[in-house]
């Protein structure tokens, strides 16, 4: 919550400035009224206690008569969330909650998609650390709301040997050698490969996931043929909604996204007063 405060913070300080001169200028101070954050196409929300976190984050007393859960589809028109309080509060925090919440029902949105165009498997679609810097764990829950899982959080999550990791150790066995030396056991050894013969050679070596990276269906089932049973598999590189089926019935246990996160695109939600006193 502490890291939410700050981004929070963060946003309303960016977007107010030194005071909303308009709603100040317009509103009387003690006016209170309800606004309703609605729905303007087909989406999953992701963000609803982001938004109620903008709006109390700005002034305490407001509340929400009415709340749609995170994971919910919905159709336009539908009201997501219903706020009363003060109308400067309202109309001051209305930007920045949208924001967040269209940002991250976007993702939502888009990881949905994702896994609408997959084959109905044990395959598990994941994000990867192509984040909003700052916002990784939003977006990363937006993924898990979309139905999706997470990769690592950060570096200090796990184990990946990546192409220049390989190069500078002086290939892939002495990397994994390497890795083993010195990891916690209780660590899996990840290693991206390029081609189906690194991918044997990532296998004999004793890798616990291998890593196939932007290679094409065929090579992949080359690869997942090479590796035969002896680590789960993670392809990477290259995916996305017209290619994805084909990826997840090449034999693969993991398909990673960076499109879940980076190209994600914000939904249309809008705030609407309905009444003031």
């Amino acid at each position: 919550m502490h890291a939410l405060n700050r981004l929070i913070d963060l946003a309303l300080e960016e977007d107010i400035g030194t005071g909303d001169i308009t709603t100040e200028t317009l509103i009387p101070a003690d006016a209170e009224g309800d606004a309703a954050l609605i729905a303007k196409e087909d989406l999953v929300l992701a963000g609803i206690p982001v938004a109620q976190a903008v709006f109390r984050r700005l002034d305490p007393t407001i509340t929400f008569p009415e709340q749609l859960a995170d994971g919910t589809s919905v159709t336009p028109g539908t009201c997501v969330l219903k706020v009363h309080g003060r109308l400067q509060s309202l109309l001051t925090g209305e930007r920045t909650a949208l924001n967040f919440l269209q940002r991250l029902s976007g993702i939502a949105t888009h990881v949905r998609r994702y896994l609408e165009a997959m084959p109905a498997t044990a395959i598990r679609l994941v994000d990867t650390r192509k984040t909003t810097p700052g916002w990784r764990a939003l977006e990363k829950y937006a993924v898990r709301t979309g139905g999706a899982a997470n990769h690592r959080m950060s570096l200090s999550d796990g184990i990946l040997i990546k192409d220049n990791h390989v190069a500078i150790c002086g290939g892939i066995r002495a990397a994994l050698e390497k890795a083993r030396q010195t990891a916690p056991h209780t660590l899996k050894l990840e290693i991206e490969v390029a081609t189906p013969a690194e991918a044997q050679e990532a296998a004999e070596a004793g890798a616990d996931i291998i890593m196939l990276d932007n290679m094409a269906p065929e090579t992949i089932r080359e690869a997942v043929h090479r590796i035969d049973g002896r680590a789960l598999v993670e392809v990477s590189g290259g995916v996305n909604r017209n290619n994805i089926a084909a990826l997840a019935a090449s034999g693969v246990d993991i398909v990673s996204v960076g499109a879940l996160t980076h190209s994600a695109v914000a939904v249309d939600i809008s705030m609407t007063i309905l009444n003031a006193s």
